[in-house]
């Protein structure tokens, strides 16, 4: 039976290795486009060497299933209402009262927005966030604790209303990877808000149901808007910052975007049941 720490590492191949398919895919899909915006985005990031690994390094290849059955069972989704949340992790050792912050700019924004400002934030408590979406509700408890520069970034976009009127582009239904995944503007998986984020990550990070965590490039301090809800098993490496929790209703309106499956059939493509975000608010 394979580790935890196999089954880590081989989430990580995978996504490295089903990286060249996203891309080309996305390339193809903007092909007869005119949006310069969107076009130089994908470029930087494809230059860069790094996709968001949370969007488009994950797998989902246009191939069809080798298995009938187990096609269809990707087809029809995956029930993980019943599963046990999972606690969220405590670092060994906590911040102090707060910490400085910095949100470098790299690329052009997807969507126009301001950087938060540079310097010293709250390192304590918790602020409620809520998204109002087309499949139902998803509310959030965002932890200054586990990752204070995260949550600042992610309270400013919600501010400026960053969020708003945009789609979850991504839906993981197979075992390892269960997670929705939300935040890029252009619906693409490559889209950001032209800043990054310093990873908040420490020592025996795990990830499981209810969490809420940062995508990012295969680049270490590459996080930037988009953010990805898992609502059911997440073997990956230690990579992502964790920065909060999903509450019991926006787990039901998750587990109900996953039952529906996704659209290419292998596990990884747009959700069915489309989850679009109407208004998001804080505190």
């Amino acid at each position: 039976m394979a580790t935890n720490e196999q089954r880590r590492e081989a989430a990580k191949r995978k996504l490295a290795a089903q990286q060249a398919n996203r891309v080309e895919r996305a390339q193809k899909q903007k092909r007869n486009t005119t949006i310069a915006v969107v076009a130089t985005v994908l470029v930087v990031a494809v230059a860069a060497g790094g996709v968001y690994a949370l969007t488009s390094a994950w797998g989902g290849g246009d191939s069809e299933s080798a298995d009938p059955a187990a096609q269809a069972q990707q087809d029809a989704g995956t029930d993980t209402s019943g599963l046990p949340v999972v606690p969220l992790p405590t670092r060994p050792t906590a911040l102090p009262a707060s910490v400085n912050c910095a949100y470098p700019a790299e690329q052009p924004a997807s969507k126009p927005v301001d950087p938060p400002a540079d310097g010293e934030v709250s390192a304590e408590g918790t602020v409620a966030a809520s998204f109002s979406t087309s499949a139902g509700t998803i509310d959030l408890t965002l932890d200054r604790a586990l990752a204070p520069c995260t949550v600042n970034s992610f309270e400013s976009l919600i501010q400026q209303g960053y969020y708003n009127e945009t789609s979850c582009h991504r839906l993981t239904t197979s075992p390892g990877l269960q997670v929705l995944q939300c935040g890029d503007p252009t619906g693409q998986g490559s889209g950001g808000p032209g800043y990054t984020i310093p990873d908040e990550v420490f020592d025996g990070l795990s990830y499981g149901r209810g969490m809420l965590a940062m995508a990012k490039t295969a680049a270490p301090d590459s996080g930037g808007s988009q953010f990805f809800m898992i609502y059911g098993d997440a073997q990956l490496p230690p990579e992502y910052t964790v920065f909060g929790s999903i509450g019991e209703e926006g787990l039901r309106t998750l587990d109900a975007v996953a039952q529906a499956g996704e659209s290419t059939g292998a596990g990884d493509g747009n959700p069915n049941t489309p989850v679009d975000i109407e208004n998001a608010t804080v505190g």
